[in-house]
């Protein structure tokens, strides 16, 4: 899994979204949006992350090396799950290119749209964020990596040939 974090601008000021995305499927797996960035905003991705997944160990966790992932709280949640932490090499800007082409799309797909009317509020921003991760890009928008598939349906497809394989 690869986490990182953008931001969103509104009329009432920044808001920070925090993303995991599954490097297997394209899903994004844990989000957490706040006023703040700070290790809570990446804690809490992290946590719904593996409340959703059902994460137990054996995974790796890949971010840069920013100061809230190498904060206490943030290693403490990845000891307890046994979650092996990978961070890039300073300076690599390639190190987050799943995460930041899941921004990209998010900026093309959804915050240029309100160019024209800019978000009023971050509970506004947070709701059609929740909207466009849970409704549309995990559900519906489709991925050439995944054979043009969404993370969703490709993840079905993956778990249907894995229960006839046990048959």
């Amino acid at each position: 899994m690869v986490q990182d974090a953008t931001y969103v601008p509104t009329q009432e000021g920044t808001l920070y979204l925090a993303i995991i995305n599954d490097v297997f499927s394209r899903r994004i797996e844990g989000w957490s949006t706040s006023a703040r960035q700070g290790s809570e905003l990446m804690v809490r991705a992290l946590q719904k992350a593996i409340s959703e997944r059902s994460l137990q160990g054996g995974v790796i966790h890949h971010s840069d090396r920013g100061s809230q992932y190498t904060s206490t709280a943030f290693q403490a949640v990845c000891r307890a799950e046994k979650i092996t932490l990978s961070m890039g090499a300073v300076g690599n800007c390639f190190d987050n290119a799943m995460a930041e082409s899941f921004f990209a799309s998010l900026e093309k797909e959804l915050i240029h749209q309100q160019r024209r009317r800019r978000f009023a509020t971050r509970s506004e921003a947070a709701l059609k964020i929740f909207e466009y991760i849970e409704g549309f890009y995990n559900r519906t928008r489709l991925h050439s990596a995944l054979d043009f598939r969404s993370p969703v349906e490709f993840e079905h497809a993956l778990h249907k040939v894995a229960a006839t394989q046990d048959e």
